[in-house]
């Protein structure tokens, strides 16, 4: 049985939606179940199915997105909702809204700021193996450069503080979304976990919006484009130790015939192997530099997240 629902001044959840009217209705009820005292917001995002009918029917407020992409959806709700506690959640009903009281009491009675529905999955249809894969890849790269903390990165069902939604920048305009959540909370060291999620299959007939490649990559260039922004000498320090491999195994063979014979056989060589060296430092030089920086703009944002009352249940 979930646990009972903390009580709280109002809870919001989220439902960004493109051409989901076979399941947008049932995952409302679902969620006016299980958190009868939540504010209900679907943003439609450009369906030609009659989403919004669908889910206005249920009593969900409508709203329009004209932006395409997840990430356009998120930042707009995230910008024009107030509440205490934020569920974001697909609308394709595939995650159990059962759950959700277990995800408001993370964020109120444990005073986390983002509680992530950790998806699991007993039916082998409802995680197609590419997107198994991939999500198993993307967390782990996440994982190695900004933290061992998530296990499931890109789930679609999280819960949020008002803090984090309101000092969240958000950039991304599609399903990197979940990337630039996980990151922001990472690379403030934001209080976070993870909650196990029973995960179901798609309906009949209703099909996923993410392409398991075209979305992958966006989602590693995502991961790597914040990489060289959040841990800039880490990502300048991999590129030089690169090029100073590079370097020295050009032009350890010139010295050892240098000294032998006193001779430079291969001077283009010699002025390669000097030029990648060269580059190596200055790489090197790029990444203290922008640390110092990167360092700044974590202060800033840091302060600008605590000048925000927390959340707190009653």
């Amino acid at each position: 049985m979930a646990p009972a629902s903390p009580r709280y001044d109002n809870v919001a959840v989220l439902i960004p939606c493109f051409n989901e009217a076979q399941t947008v209705g049932a995952c409302v009820r679902k969620f006016r179940e299980h958190l009868p005292g939540a504010v209900i917001y679907v943003y439609d995002n450009n369906s030609t199915d009659g989403t919004a009918e669908q889910a206005r029917a249920e009593g969900a407020i409508v709203r329009n997105e004209l932006l395409q992409g997840k990430g356009n959806v998120v930042r707009r709700m995230f910008a024009d909702i107030d509440a205490d506690v934020y569920i974001l959640v697909d609308g394709d009903a595939t995650y159990d809204a059962s759950a959700s009281p277990a995800l408001v009491s993370g964020v109120v009675r444990e005073n986390c700021d983002m509680v992530v529905a950790r998806r699991l999955a007993p039916q082998a249809e409802a995680y197609r193996r590419g997107h198994r894969a991939g999500n198993w890849l993307l967390t782990a790269m996440l994982r190695l450069i900004f933290g061992d903390v998530f296990k499931d990165a890109l789930s679609g069902y999280r819960a949020f503080s008002r803090r984090f939604v309101k000092s969240f920048p958000g950039i991304a305009s599609g399903f990197e979304i979940e990337v630039e959540l996980a990151i922001h909370a990472l690379s403030l060291r934001l209080p976070v976990f993870e909650v196990d999620v029973r995960y179901a299959a798609r309906p009949e007939g209703s099909a996923s919006k993410l392409s398991t490649w075209r979305d992958g990559f966006r989602i590693m260039w995502t991961i790597l484009r914040f990489f060289r922004a959040e841990r800039p000498l880490g990502f300048f320090g991999v590129i030089a130790i690169a090029l100073a491999v590079i370097s020295l195994a050009l032009g350890i063979p010139l010295v050892v015939t240098f000294v032998e014979t006193g001779l430079v056989p291969r001077l283009p060589t010699a002025v390669l192997a000097a030029s990648t060296m060269t580059l190596a430092v200055l790489s090197l030089m790029c990444g203290f530099i922008l640390d110092t920086v990167s360092r700044g703009r974590r202060e800033m944002k840091r302060l600008m997240y605590l000048s925000i009352p927390r959340t707190s249940g009653k």
